[in-house]
C-alpha cells in the first residue's frame, strides 16, 4: 500500500556546540530539499527553537540534570546514552502513532550510539553524521587494528612519526593517552563511536575533493555508502545563528575600526580549557607581537578564573585599544569581517572550515581528538597555517608576527585561498558536494519508509500498531 506524504527525517545530536552546529547545519540542507525535519535532542545544551522555526524539536530527558558535564568523561556520555534511549524510542513510536508520518530515517551523531539499538528496534534505517574530518576516524581505524604497535610509547619517542600514518607523530595521537598509553576503556568507547552498527549510510561534513583517498579507504572499510557534502555551514541556505553561548555582536563595530587584514582572532572553541600559565604566556605574546587582536576568553575557560579576571597585571594598559577581549563572538561573522587576517585555533573542524572558507590562515594550538590530526594536516599538508609546537609567549609572538607579516605569511595566505577556490568548486552545480547532496537525497526518499498507523484499538507495544511499508 502506498502513502504519500511528505517525508521526514529525525536527527539526534551529540548536545555539545561542535557537534550540535554541523547537526542544525544538516538539518538546514534537508529541509532545503524538501524533507521534514524533527531535532530530538537532550535537555542538556537545549538548541534555541526560535532561531530555527523550520524544524520540529523534541527534546530527551538526559537523566543528568545538575551533574557538571561541560567537559564530559566517559562515564557521562555512557550515562546520556543509555538515559536517552527509552525516551527516543518512546517518541518515535508515539509521533508515528498519532500523526502516520512517513519516517523515511534517523540520522545520528557517532557519539550518540544508542540510536542504532533504538533503530534496529523500530526496523527504521538509520545514518551516521561523522561531523570531524575522515583523517580523524582513519587514523584512530588504524591504531585500533593494531594498538600494541603505537602503546605504550617513551617521552622521546613523542617526535616521531606514527606509523603508517605521516604526517602524525606519537604527540598527535588522536585518543586521549595517560603516562603515554591509552586504557582499555577508553579505547572501547572510541571502537564504539566508530562502529556504525546496521546503519545504511554516512554523511560528512567534509569535501570528496579535500580527502578523497581517505573517504575510499574508510568506504571500503565500512561497506556502506558515503556522502561528503560539506562544508556544511555553507551548504546550509539558512544563516541562523547554532551558538549555545550569548555572541558578544559588539565586537564587529570594533573590527570596523581595524585596518584591512590586521586582526588576529584567537579563540579556544566552546569546550577547551587553559591555565592560568597558558592565558599568561598567549597574553604577553599576543602583546609583544604588536598586532590588533580580538581574543574571546570564555567563562570557564581558564581554570580556576572567571573570565579575563586571571590576565596577567598591567597587560590591558600595554595594548590598549589595540586588542579587544569578549566572552564569545559571533564566529562565522568574525571570520567573513575584512580587517581579519589570522586566526589562532584550537583546529575544531568546524572552526577550520569556517576559516578556510574565509580565506583565513591559521596559528593552530590543538588540545585533543581530531584537534592535533587537524592541525598537522593544516601545517604540514595544506601548509594553510603554522602549529605552535610551544606555549610559550616569545613562540607565539614570533608566530603571530610570521602569519601576519613574514613573506612565508604571505605564501600561507594564497595557498589558503587556493584551498577555498577549491572547496567552493564543490559546492557548484558540477562539483562533488553538490552531485552527493543530490545522491544523498535520492537515497534517503527511496529507502523503506515506515508509515505507523493507529488500529481502533491500541496497546502500549509496538506489535499492536499497522506497519505498512510505502
Amino acid at each position: 500500500m502506498k502513502i504519500e506524504r511528505k517525508q521526514s527525517v529525525v536527527l539526534v545530536p551529540y548536545p555539545f556546540q561542535g557537534h550540535l552546529t554541523p547537526m542544525l547545519q544538516l538539518g538546514s540542507i534537508l529541509h532545503s530539499q524538501g524533507f521534514s525535519v524533527i531535532i530530538a535532542h537532550p535537555e542538556y545544551n537545549t538548541p534555541k527553537y526560535s532561531n530555527h522555526p523550520e524544524f520540529v524539536f523534541h527534546s530527551m530527558d538526559d537523566g543528568l540534570k545538575g551533574i557538571e558535564i561541560s567537559l564530559p568523561s566517559l562515564e557521562n556520555i555512557y550515562d546520556l546514552n543509555e538515559n536517552c534511549k527509552a525516551p527516543l524510542r518512546n517518541y518515535l513510536v508515539k509521533m508515528m502513532k498519532e500523526e502516520g508520518d512517513q519516517l523515511a530515517c534517523i540520522v545520528y551523531d557517532n557519539v550518540m550510539i544508542f540510536v542504532d539499538d533504538v533503530a534496529t528496534q523500530l526496523r527504521l534505517p538509520s545514518i551516521v553524521l561523522h561531523t570531524s574530518s575522515a583523517t580523524y576516524l582513519h587514523s584512530m581505524i588504524t591504531i585500533f587494528q593494531q594498538p600494541e604497535k603505537y602503546f605504550p610509547f617513551e617521552d622521546s619517542q613523542l617526535l616521531d612519526p606514527l606509523p603508517e600514518l605521516h604526517p602524525l607523530r606519537f604527540k598527535d595521537v588522536p585518543i586521549p593517552v595517560v603516562n603515554n598509553t591509552v586504557a582499555e576503556p577508553v579505547l572501547d568507547f572510541f571502537r564504539a563511536i566508530s562502529n556504525i552498527g546496521s546503519s545504511v549510510a554516512t554523511i560528512w561534513n567534509t569535501m570528496q575533493d579535500m580527502e578523497n583517498s581517505i573517504l575510499l579507504r574508510l568506504q571500503e572499510y565500512y561497506k556502506v555508502p558515503f556522502y561528503a557534502i560539506g562544508p556544511f555551514h555553507k551548504m546550509a541556505p539558512m544563516a541562523s545563528s547554532t551558538s549555545i553561548l550569548q555572541e558578544d555582536n559588539s565586537c564587529i563595530k570594533w573590527l570596523d575600526r581595524q585596518a584591512p587584514n590586521s586582526v588576529l582572532y584567537v579563540s579556544l572553541g566552546s569546550q577547551m580549557r587553559i591555565d592560568d600559565k597558558e592565558l599568561t604566556e598567549t597574553a604577553w605574546g599576543l602583546a609583544n607581537s604588536d598586532q590588533p587582536f580580538l581574543w574571546v576568553i570564555r567563562p570557564g575557560s581558564v581554570s580556576g578564573f572567571q573570565c579575563a579576571e586571571a590576565l596577567p597585571d598591567g597587560f590591558e594598559k600595554i595594548v590598549g585599544e589595540r586588542g579587544r577581549i569578549v566572552k564569545w563572538a559571533p564566529q562565522k561573522q568574525v571570520l567573513a569581517h575584512p580587517a581579519v587576517a589570522g586566526f589562532f585555533t584550537h583546529c575544531g573542524w568546524n572552526s577550520t572550515l569556517e576559516s578556510i572558507l574565509e580565506e583565513v590562515p591559521l596559528i593552530c594550538r590543538p588540545f585533543v581528538a581530531d584537534q592535533p590530526v587537524t592541525a598537522r594536516y593544516l601545517s604540514q599538508i595544506y601548509k594553510v597555517g603554522f602549529e605552535l609546537e610551544v606555549i610559550e609567549r616569545t613562540v607565539i609572538e614570533k608566530t603571530v608576527r610570521k602569519l601576519m607579516l613574514s613573506e612565508e605569511g604571505k605564501d600561507v595566505k594564497k595557498r589558503v585561498v587556493d584551498m577555498k577556490h577549491n572547496i567552493v568548486a564543490a559546492m557548484h552545480i558540477d562539483g562533488t558536494s553538490h552531485k552527493n547532496l543530490n545522491d544523498l537525497v535520492d537515497f534517503i526518499s527511496t529507502l523503506p519508509s515506515w508509515v505507523v498507523l493507529p488500529l481502533p484499538f491500541v496497546g502500549s507495544n509496538i506489535a499492536s500498531k499497522c506497519i505498512i511499508e510505502s
